[in-house]
């Protein structure tokens, strides 16, 4: 161990003479410790947030959707098809989408109703997954006219549900304001649909408002034949959805398709999720920069304590880079110490939020019913390392001041 080292960890054990400095020395630590454990929670709940928000969405969208400029898809199968051999595509859906009333013998509530392929669409999206009650299965049988019930099924989002007072096996009316036109008019179609199951994705904008059905059973319904809205895709990487998207595009010849990922259909969401992330980072590491400044009080009382102890140190041949590296390890090992402690504080409190979930929230405002906690390595390591270097930017200029000193004139007047 060198003399400075030697000497700075000294300067850090306080003598009775010394409380007072000792304790503020105790304050740094507990404001550097602070800072970091709260950059650490906060960072790990907006992680959490932005990964549980991203797998809430995709498990009821698709990665990619594949739509036509002038409405519906009529040879939805050949595009299939094309679909499919694109590299990185994992598994193609069609589906229609339309926006309806739906009603049940206690009320009634706007919602939207979408036709799925119940072999397929199991693939693509995690709606089974997120049923609480009935199956998929139920909805099998409507894809084709022979094995149509007399009542075809529907499976509704738990708080649509909730809305309408509807539960499972009992009947609820869809009404399409699109309806047909007659020489009176345009007249809404309307059609009895049996709840065959209840599905909770975890958001409350999804479960609020949509609904299922067979794909054939929504075609018959909508009268639009043997054609669907869209394609929606599974890719391989979620990540590369906006190559795979391009490359579907090329592979159908452009224009009237076009597609779009789950990227470019959440972007505002996402964009608002980072620039959040990035202002509580700067807001919060104003907590350390205040902790910087107790470093600077605390080290320029050591350094007036221990003005003899300077100037014998000078008079013994120590140099200015000597006496300036004495206080920095002293500013260092504060700031090290806070670090530390705040890394284990942050981390314990991650686990218990993980562990525990005893924050709850809003669902309907907050789209999430708990606090979700995701710890990046990669931000633990940027905390950790903004911390240490602004505790020792703070340790610069007392540790300059204590240099200059002259031997002669500190020990003028001991």
């Amino acid at each position: 161990m060198s003399y400075e080292m030697f000497i700075g960890l000294r300067y850090l054990k306080a003598k009775r003479k010394q409380t007072f400095v000792s304790l503020i020395t105790l304050i740094s630590i507990a404001g550097v410790m602070v800072g970091v454990t709260a950059l650490i929670v906060v960072i790990a709940v907006m992680n959490g947030f932005k990964e549980d928000l991203r797998d809430k969405i995709l498990g009821v969208t698709s990665h990619v959707v594949i739509s036509r400029f002038d409405g519906n898809i009529s040879k939805y199968q050949e595009v299939r098809a094309k679909v499919g051999e694109v590299s990185g595509v994992n598994a193609a859906t069609p589906f229609i989408y339309t926006q309806v009333m739906i009603s049940s013998r206690k009320a009634i509530s706007g919602a939207v109703l979408r036709g799925i392929e119940p072999k397929t669409a199991s693939k693509v999206i995690n709606l089974p997954k997120n049923l609480r009650a009935g199956s998929l299965e139920e909805l099998e049988a409507e894809n084709k006219p022979e094995g149509m019930r007399s009542t075809p099924g529907i499976i509704l989002g738990n708080e649509l549900a909730r809305n309408i007072g509807a539960s499972r096996g009992e009947p609820v009316t869809v009404i399409s304001p699109l309806g047909r036109l007659t020489p009176l008019g345009r007249v809404p179609r309307s059609q009895t649909f049996r709840v065959a199951g209840i599905f909770d994705s975890g958001m409350y904008e999804y479960d609020s408002t949509i609904a299922y059905v067979s794909l054939w059973a929504a075609q018959r319904f909508l009268g639009i034949g043997d054609r669907v809205t869209g394609i929606e895709v599974r890719v391989d990487d979620i990540y590369e959805a906006d190559r795979v998207a391009r490359a579907i595009g090329k592979a159908l010849g452009g224009y009237p398709y076009w597609s779009r990922d789950w990227m470019r259909m959440n972007k505002n969401l996402f964009s608002a999720l980072k620039l959040e992330k990035i202002v509580m980072f700067i807001i919060l590491t104003l907590i350390i920069l205040v902790a910087a400044f107790n470093i600077v009080g605390t080290l320029i009382m050591v350094v007036i304590e221990k003005t003899r102890d300077i100037a014998i140190l000078k008079s013994m041949g120590a140099t200015r880079r000597s006496i300036m590296k004495i206080f920095m390890i002293e500013g260092a090992v504060i700031g090290l110490v806070g670090t530390l402690l705040g890394l284990l504080g942050g981390y314990t409190l991650c686990t218990l939020l993980a562990t525990y979930k005893f924050i709850e929230l809003p669902s309907d405002v907050y789209y999430i019913s708990t606090l979700p906690v995701k710890m990046n390595p990669l931000d633990v390591a940027l905390i950790a390392l903004a911390a240490i270097v602004i505790t020792l930017a703070a340790s610069v200029y007392p540790a300059w001041q204590a240099s200059r000193f002259d031997p002669a004139e500190a020990i003028r007047y001991e």
